[in-house]
């Protein structure tokens, strides 16, 4: 019900909803893929999950497998884009988000999907604002992550954000589904493990 309130306010949406989905494998976007399937699925639509292989780190595809393996035991469909080319020695993170970007914007303008939505949390809230605290904003460089936001040929919706990751992993545990703790989330050059 509370997700259902939620994806309300962010509407409207076309009858039969063709919603996207970014799913890292993380609890936060294994949740709300699990989420607007049912909602999608209610609202006579469908879901597809995004999954960005970056091709930064060894095992990767070996994760992105294990993600389309638990969406395939939930009939839900699943995608894979992945980055090619040369990657840039500094600025990965943003480099890597920005691509992350541009290949779901450019997936769903080939199949006509209007509404990506990303699993952002009150916690990566709380991360961006300290972030750009600490890189000297002023009082307009210290906006929150908005609700929705325009991207060429979708619009990115955050129906989570203000939920606690904790809220999430403890649906997923009721639901009795696993998920992928990101070795870079705990690596020490990246100014948000630190945060």
């Amino acid at each position: 019900r509370r997700f259902t309130s939620r994806m309300t306010a962010l509407g409207p949406f076309e009858t039969n909803p063709q919603i996207a989905v970014a799913v890292s494998g993380g609890s936060d976007s294994i949740a709300l893929v699990i989420l607007a399937d049912k909602w999608a699925r209610l609202n006579g639509g469908d879901v597809t999950a995004l999954t960005v292989n970056h091709n930064l780190r060894e095992g990767s595809a070996k994760e992105v497998a294990q993600v389309g393996n638990w969406l395939a035991k939930r009939r839900i469909k699943h995608v894979v884009l992945s980055w090619e080319g040369k990657k840039p020695i500094t600025g990965i993170q943003q480099a890597a988000r920005d691509e992350r970007y541009r290949l779901m914007d450019q997936w769903c303008q080939r199949n006509y999907v209007l509404h990506l939505l990303l699993g952002h949390t009150q916690d990566d809230q709380a991360e961006t604002l300290l972030m750009r605290l600490e890189r000297g904003s002023g009082p307009d460089g210290l906006a929150a992550m908005s609700v929705q936001r325009e991207l060429n040929n979708c619009r990115l919706l955050r129906p989570v954000l203000d939920c606690s990751r904790n809220t999430l992993r403890n649906f997923l545990e009721y639901q009795r589904q696993d998920w992928l703790d990101d070795p870079s989330n705990c690596d020490g050059r990246f100014l948000r493990t630190h945060l």
